[in-house]
């Protein structure tokens, strides 16, 4: 059969083939940030900026951060306990849909030498990280000197280790990781060609931004991070500065965070992005 020569022709097969190509190489799915800009430099003042990010879950992980199973503050148990049961299903719907998880629970990895999530950790292939970006580092906005426990009278004395292992409310499964350290949190990524890492827990003003896993080291490396806003507390005392309310503090950080640091989500937005994934995905 003789090629048509009608111009319309040639223009519709153009057309229908550059479709074909933006549908074969359009994202799954995409999230919805949150951060803040300067207005003009030094002003002090912060616009709130939304902004979508392409959404790939085989290329995400999802990092827990202390998620233990006691801690030394009583109110902090508490809140860790409430947080689990709304951290949980988000881990489990991440999970189905491809997102890698790991564990973080710090100074209780030697409770999981036998457990299969930390064996394939071991067995990751180490891998150095660069340089350290040249990044500033602002001080908090909130004052966590005194530990950050608001329950008055606490029986326990500030930063005792009396965890010995995550929640166990939060699920671990085979195809997990678990580990405590940078080094090797960073090999995973780039053995499992992740290039964003989500991360939930506690606390937002301690251990998400100053572990060695945590929000400030992976940029540091070059990791696009993002924070779960809902699904994170902070370490604050109302009666150091600001005064103000526990709630407003792990707010005031989270600005923090989306102002220096990385862009946050929500887990509804997160949960949306991951479902639309999967109704784009073609069928096997």
């Amino acid at each position: 059969m003789r090629a048509s020569s009608d111009p319309r022709a040639v223009w519709l097969c153009l057309a229908i083939s550059s479709l074909l190509t933006g549908c074969a190489s359009r994202p799954e799915s995409q999230l919805t940030l949150r951060s803040r800009i300067e207005t003009s430099k030094g002003s002090r003042q912060w616009n709130v900026i939304s902004s979508t990010r392409d959404f790939d879950p085989a290329k995400t992980a999802l990092l827990i951060c202390d998620m233990w199973d006691r801690h030394w503050c009583s109110s902090a148990t508490q809140r860790v306990g409430e947080l689990a049961r709304k951290i949980e299903p988000v881990v489990e719907l991440a999970r189905k849909h491809g997102v890698l998880v790991i564990h973080s629970p710090s100074s209780t990895i030697a409770y999981y030498r036998q457990n299969p999530a930390r064996i394939s950790m071991l067995r990751t292939p180490a891998l150095d990280p660069p340089a350290d970006l040249a990044l500033t580092d602002p001080p908090l906005p909130i004052d966590d000197s005194d530990g950050g426990c608001d329950t008055p009278n606490n029986p326990v004395p500030p930063n005792t280790r009396v965890w010995s292992r995550e929640n166990p409310v939060i699920s671990i499964e085979r195809n997990d990781l678990i580990s405590d350290d940078g080094h090797e949190v960073y090999s995973a990524l780039k053995a499992h060609h992740i290039d964003t890492v989500l991360f939930t827990g506690v606390h937002t003003n301690m251990c998400i931004l100053k572990r060695t896993f945590g929000i400030r080291q992976m940029t540091r490396w070059g990791v696009h991070c993002v924070l779960i806003r809902d699904l994170t507390d902070a370490m604050y005392n109302p009666a150091k500065p600001p005064y103000v309310s526990h709630s407003q503090g792990t707010e005031l950080v989270i600005e923090y965070i989306e102002k220096y640091w990385a862009p946050t989500v929500t887990s509804r937005d997160l949960e949306k992005a991951l479902r639309q994934s999967n109704e784009r995905r073609p069928p096997e």
